[in-house]
């Protein structure tokens, strides 16, 4: 079906792909209420976070506790970083030691990999380079199956494959930053680190939290559609609006179809993923992206509700998966 976005009241985000070094926004924003809240916002991986609570909420050090948990995770996982342990191990020859987060991390981008039939590849970061949106080198690409992850270990079978781990990072340190925020006392927030979001609890006013998908087209402002997003659910959206540049009639995008060793084209102009852990929607949103046209049969074989904003010509065929549509407002 076509469906023609209208504007919708919202707060805009500034939102990036982690790892970047640009930020625009990207994906939902949320939709306020009359009800009072709070919110507390901070600069992280070259983007923007904001968490919302109901008024009252913040206590002494919450920032503090938010920010480190947000540098801890730029230091092991960002490219961007000489000394960071993926960029470590990329520059290394065979195995590295890593942090538990970082093996976490790696397992769940390899699990996608297999998942996707290596639609999502954290191979490609030297691709991701030589297309002008990022900074890792090596001289092997395309190949994930020749890294593997224990707890602690990373290992490389090529010497020339390196680890990018931006198309999951982003979602695994919103984790964390829900996390913190439960075990600190607060059952009820909204929180978005570029773009991605994450919830606990309700809305001051007894309601789920709302956000609001943005329009993918460069040439349109404002949301496609409302979103609710009950308690313990994440929504991620990736697509080719965020980062992109247009030469020679063109537009290419950041994410990497490691078919093609290309930015990913076709008719998808974004998908956005609902799921409890945020690492997995925002894996699994670059995925389906990467995949193209594969994307939606990919999404039915692994249960993955998705959101596939598709460009005709004429306007945006809407096609949902694995129940997202229940969610749309």
């Amino acid at each position: 079906m076509l469906i023609r976005p209208t504007r919708r009241q919202l707060i805009a985000l500034a939102g990036a792909a982690l790892c970047t070094g640009t930020a625009r926004a990207q994906g939902p924003a949320l939709l306020t209420g009359a009800r009072p809240v709070e919110t507390l916002e901070g600069r992280a991986f070259a983007s923007h976070w904001r968490v919302t609570l109901p008024s009252g909420s913040f206590g002494d050090g919450l920032r503090a506790g938010l920010e480190q948990l947000l540098v801890q995770v730029d230091r092991q996982m960002s490219p961007w970083r000489s000394d960071s342990e993926i960029s470590r191990f990329n520059t290394g020859h065979g195995e590295a030691a890593v942090s538990p987060g970082v093996g976490r991390v790696t397992r769940a981008a390899l699990d996608i990999a297999r998942s996707s039939a290596g639609a999502f590849d954290p191979t490609v970061g030297p691709l991701v380079a030589r297309w002008g949106f990022g900074r890792i080198s090596g001289s092997g690409t395309g190949n994930w199956e020749g890294l593997s992850a224990e707890e602690d270990v990373l290992v490389k079978r090529d010497p020339g494959l390196t680890m990018d781990l931006c198309g999951i990072a982003k979602g695994y340190a919103l984790d964390l930053m829900a996390a913190h925020l439960l075990e600190s006392g607060h059952p009820d927030f909204l929180i978005d680190l570029g773009g991605e979001l994450k919830s606990a609890g309700a809305h001051p006013e007894g309601r789920d939290w709302r956000v609001a998908i943005e329009d993918p087209r460069p040439s349109s402002e404002g949301a496609f559609a409302g979103l609710r997003l009950p308690s313990g659910l994440s929504v991620a959206t990736s697509g080719l609006r965020a980062q992109s540049y247009g030469l020679a009639g063109n537009r290419y995008g950041h994410i990497i179809d490691p078919r093609t060793a290309r930015p990913a084209e076709g008719a998808t102009a974004s998908v956005s993923v609902l799921d409890p852990s945020a690492m997995a929607a925002d894996g699994w949103a670059t995925a389906l992206v990467a995949a193209g046209v594969n994307g939606p049969e990919i999404a039915r074989r692994n249960g993955i509700a998705a959101l596939f904003l598709i460009e005709t010509g004429e306007g945006l065929r809407v096609e949902t998966i694995g129940g997202f549509d229940r969610q749309m407002m």
